[in-house]
């Protein structure tokens, strides 16, 4: 995943409730062309739909389906150990689909997946909960995106953090994880898996991600949010490790750290892309 050194650096910040992930369009490589993709022939998926076939491969996806006809090839990103956590930030619903969020919620910016087991909450469960974090209820699924840089970079808002003036090359990790949300102190508490201005060997690091959620799919991809779809795509290359199977996360959690004035300034969840589905537009799972 090679950033394009003719392309300047584009730090297109996020707000807080915008919906969308935009990653600077400096984040590309000079392989994603129409030489090196899919022919702009290709069908597309509805009627009427053009497909950027001129892009490498996109994201979100269906992780239980390794199917891609997409040629754009870049290095896969390092461990996420072995790399600076740059932001984190949530999606309502999942954007992806995979075996334990496969309900379809609607294609709205608030649309994408939801997690199978969220008919069977309890009244307990959904009980309302107030507090300082927007655009998530209990009963709602989320999809958390831990994004690292190989740059020197801390922590900081928006996905420009993740790419600085002094860094032009850097390769991008996305970890992710969905999750349920439910009103239980008993379901895994967000702040144990915040930044808290943890370091480890040097390195920024989440304090905890999910590791009984079911082995990582890793693929190739790009940075993700509702200005995006199959017409309109992100020339970022990313690697992405999703976990298959949701976990439980308490609402409250998620109210404490937005009060706790996080690094990031994340105080509400963002839109999702719909589903990318042409395989000219996805990158085999290896």
């Amino acid at each position: 995943m090679r950033i394009a050194q003719s392309l300047s650096i584009g730090l297109i910040t996020l707000a807080a409730g915008c919906g969308g992930e935009d990653m600077p369009e400096s984040a590309a490589t000079a392989d994603a062309s129409p030489e090196s993709a899919v022919s702009a022939d290709a069908s597309p998926d509805s009627p009427g739909e053009e497909l950027c076939v001129d892009m490498g491969p996109q994201t979100p996806r269906d992780i239980a389906s390794s199917a891609g006809l997409n040629a754009v090839v870049f290095p896969f990103a390092p461990p996420a150990s072995e790399m600076n956590l740059c932001n984190i930030h949530t999606h309502t619903n999942a954007e992806h689909s995979g075996p334990g969020f496969s309900v379809f919620v609607s294609d709205a910016d608030d649309g994408g997946y939801a997690c199978n087991e969220t008919a069977d909450l309890t009244a307990a469960e959904l009980a309302p909960a107030e507090g300082a974090y927007q655009g998530v209820e209990p009963g709602d699924t989320i999809e958390v995106h831990w994004v690292h840089t190989t740059c020197a970079a801390a922590p900081g808002e928006g996905l420009g953090a993740c790419v600085p003036d002094t860094c032009s090359d850097p390769l991008l990790r996305v970890e992710a994880q969905a999750f349920l949300v439910v009103n239980d102190p008993d379901a895994l508490d967000f702040t144990a898996m915040a930044y808290g201005g943890n370091v480890v060997d040097g390195l920024h690091q989440a304090r905890m991600i999910p590791a009984t959620t079911g082995e990582p799919v890793l693929f190739r991809g790009s940075t993700t949010g509702p200005s995006y779809d199959q017409s309109t795509c992100s020339a970022a290359q990313v690697t992405w490790s999703v976990r298959p199977q949701c976990a439980r996360l308490d609402i409250n959690s998620l109210h404490r750290w937005a009060e706790q004035d996080n690094v990031f300034n994340e105080t509400g969840s963002h839109g999702v892309r719909q589903l990318v589905t042409a395989l000219e537009l996805l990158a085999p799972i290896e």
